[in-house]
């Protein structure tokens, strides 16, 4: 099976996420500029999640760039991950609208820790679907980035109850880690890897 029609159905489901988190964002009744002051949370949750959106959508663009067809395995592990990355409008709104209180993040930090596994769950039914020969095996390697930021979502969730801060500031710095071009996948396509 090719695998142009889930990439357009992933491409389509992302976009619909980051415009209905966009829409969560309400507009207030007023003309100057002291009434945006409440909706600062709301905002910086929704950058934060808009940022995790665009990680997502170009990590899961070099993985199936990597790919050479689709299986049934891959079709179900790629539906597990767009439903965390489905419920980022909802977690993002609710952490956002009570700034950043410990429950609505320690759930933000559990859908991030959900969809990591699932991205990691596709990754490993591509590998096991093209042999451990393939240009995506030989691309992520060690994937130290894949096993430290469950690990960072693990301890920002523990971390909201005791300081809401530090949550936050490991969300953004894991973030800030994707958000370093990984060009592994790319130089492995170059390269003319089978």
């Amino acid at each position: 099976m090719g695998k142009n029609r889930l990439e357009a159905f992933s491409d389509g489901v992302l976009a619909i996420i980051i415009t209905i988190m966009v829409l969560e964002l309400k507009v207030p009744h007023g003309e100057q500029l002291d009434v945006l002051l409440p909706l600062v949370p709301a905002f910086l949750s929704y950058v934060l999640s808009f940022v995790y959106i665009g990680i997502y959508w170009n990590n899961h663009h070099h993985m199936l760039h990597a790919a050479t067809t689709v299986s049934g395995p891959i079709l179900w592990a790629n539906l597990h991950l767009l439903f965390w990355l489905s419920l980022f409008p909802f977690v993002t709104g609710w952490m956002g609208e009570n700034h950043f209180a410990a429950v609505p993040s320690a759930l933000y930090g559990l859908v991030l820790l959900m969809a990591a596994i699932a991205y990691w769950m596709l990754e490993q039914a591509i590998i096991a679907s093209e042999g451990p020969g393939s240009v995506l095996k030989r691309a992520v390697g060690r994937d130290w980035k894949g096993k430290l930021s469950p690990v960072l979502y693990g301890t920002a969730i523990a971390a909201t109850f005791w300081a809401p801060w530090i949550a936050q500031a490991i969300y953004v710095f894991v973030a800030i880690l994707w958000l370093v071009p990984d060009r592994r996948i790319e130089r492995a396509l170059r390269r003319g890897e089978p």
